[in-house]
């Protein structure tokens, strides 16, 4: 009778050093893959020796003339400095009105709350490129488009801002509404509530709402080129460096300085990332617990 050889087993710490491997493998090849055409166009844009698109990546010729350039011989601050007024507007403006709007719902009750939820939820689904010709005649009309776009993209971004409020009551309701009772008790009002007791308690939530409220407007450009209307002094800088590569005539003269302008536009939101992860990664996990 012979005896049953029993093959050795993988040991639970082998399985999971095993799993940790591939997973981090896994990760570090798409951050690779992912990371490659940033790296691609920083290097372009320090590249001297010629302006046009080439077959190689590391520059021949390495200097910072491009962003020279770009500062000097285009309208690239005024761009700027546009996109930069919008985004700070429209960060603080829709993190106060989503703030209000998720404290309401989350600690009050009142007739037709559930509609309202419901029908913003469903209006939600709809893009909102489909009413790009009503708002534009309404703001042509109220002369915001062309020169005046800057204040008539912040109206748009803003207008619609107390319908994002569902990330934020989430997080709302994962605080005890003792809190509030208590500090009810104590004669503090609705108002000395939410700022005094409840928001000090919402850091993340608030640090995660005014980065993607900052983000939407920096990066946006088929809403923002169609509002500006090719005026150079109206135009976020998404719509700017596009129009430096308009034409192929304009790719051969302009693509590295489209490249460095590239570069200074990540800059701004590379850092509050880096600085504010953590509260972002905080007000995503906890906005997801209850609904």
């Amino acid at each position: 009778m012979s005896e049953k050889t029993s093959k050795p087993k993988m040991g639970l710490k082998a399985k999971t050093a095993l799993g940790n491997t591939v997973t981090y493998i896994i990760i570090i090849t798409m951050c690779i893959v992912w990371l490659i055409p940033f790296v691609c166009i920083l290097l372009e844009s320090f590249r001297m020796e010629t302006t046009m698109q080439v077959g190689y990546v590391i520059p021949k010729e390495w200097g910072l003339g491009n962003y020279i350039n770009l500062i000097k011989n285009t309208n690239f601050v005024k761009w700027y400095a546009n996109t930069l007024i919008i985004a700070i507007a429209v960060s603080v403006i829709q993190t106060f009105t989503v703030f209000c709007v998720s404290y309401t719902l989350s600690r009050m009750r009142f007739n037709g709350r559930k509609l309202l939820m419901n029908v913003s939820l469903v209006l939600g689904m709809f893009p909102g490129f489909i009413t790009l010709i009503v708002l534009y005649n309404i703001l042509s009309d109220l002369g915001m488009t062309g020169p005046g776009a800057v204040p008539g993209l912040i109206l748009v971004y803003t207008a619609s801002s107390g319908m994002g409020f569902h990330v934020a009551k989430g997080f709302f309701d994962t605080i005890s509404k003792s809190l509030d009772e208590a500090a009810r008790v104590d004669g503090a009002n609705r108002a000395q509530v939410m700022f005094k007791i409840i928001l000090p308690l919402t850091k993340p939530i608030v640090i995660y709402t005014m980065l993607t409220a900052f983000m939407s407007p920096w990066g946006d450009f088929m809403f923002a080129k169609y509002i500006a209307h090719n005026t150079s002094t109206g135009m976020n800088v998404a719509v700017g460096l596009q129009s430096l590569i308009s034409t192929p005539q304009m790719i051969a003269a302009h693509y590295t300085e489209f490249c460095a302008g590239g570069v200074l536009v990540a800059v701004p939101i590379t850092v509050l990332f880096m600085c504010l992860q953590k509260y972002y990664v905080e007000g995503v996990t906890g906005g997801a617990v209850k609904g």
